[in-house]
This record gives structure tokens, sequence and C-alpha cells, in this order.
């Protein structure tokens, strides 16, 4: 796949720079991945933005049931969707203006890369942003 990662050095100043954190499949179970990466950037100070249509309120957040559905800016969109569903999620983010789109580690689909990177999006896939937070402090 032609998917260009930006720097560690750049994803340290997108982190350093973002605040607003839409989490798009973050499950309410403690468990799952989703919940701990997002509950441990909570914990960090970003505000967590739970989209799951399945759900009312996670990490004492009111869920979302889609992108289109949040007030105001967000700065990432951090998708926890198997890969397939990732050019679904590229389409919602272009709609509302996100800056950055992040794919957690294992994700990639390279339509939905290059639908982004043609609309000037700062692209993340295959990467865990709970990870990259920790290295680049």
């Amino acid at each position: 796949m032609a998917i260009d990662i930006p720097s560690r050095e750049e994803l340290g100043r997108i982190l350093k720079d973002s605040k607003r954190i839409a989490v798009v499949g973050l499950s309410d179970n403690p468990e799952k991945t989703s919940y701990m990466v997002s509950k441990a950037m909570q914990d960090a100070g970003y505000d967590i933005i739970p989209v799951n249509p399945n759900a009312d309120e996670i990490l004492g957040v009111k869920a979302v049931k889609s992108l289109a559905d949040i007030d105001g800016h967000v700065d990432i969109v951090n998708v926890f969707r198997r890969s397939e569903h990732l050019l679904g999620v590229a389409k919602e983010c272009l709609e509302i203006e996100a800056d950055v789109y992040w794919a957690q580690l294992g994700l990639m689909d390279e339509e939905a890369y290059h639908l982004l990177k043609d609309n000037g999006y700062i692209v993340v896939m295959d990467r865990c942003i709970k990870v990259e937070h920790a290295l680049t402090k």
C-alpha cells in the first residue's frame, strides 16, 4: 500500500496542537481497546467525543450517533472500526471538516487514505494514538 505516515515529530505536533478527539467505534465496555485508549487520552486532558449509535454515554460523555451529530470543531477523528469501514468514515470526516483522520493500529485503507490526502487532510493509519502520545510527550 502506498500510505505515507507522518513522522513521529509530526505526530507529536498534531497531538500537542489538538484538544478534541471524536472516537468512532468507541465501546462502552471497559475491557475493549477503544475504551482503554480513549480513557487514557481523556485522562491526558483531551476532550473525547464518543461516536457510537448503540450507546447513550461513554466515559461520562454523551455519545453521538455519527460524526455529523457533533457540535463544534473536531481536531482528530480517531477510528476504531474494521478496515472495510474506513472509507465511509473518511467521507463523514470530510463533511465535518475535521483536521486529522487517525485510523488505529492494524487499520488501513488505501482508498480512504487517497480520498483524504487529495482533500488536504493529515492522515494517520495503523498507529495507536495512545502509544504515539506516550512516545511524543
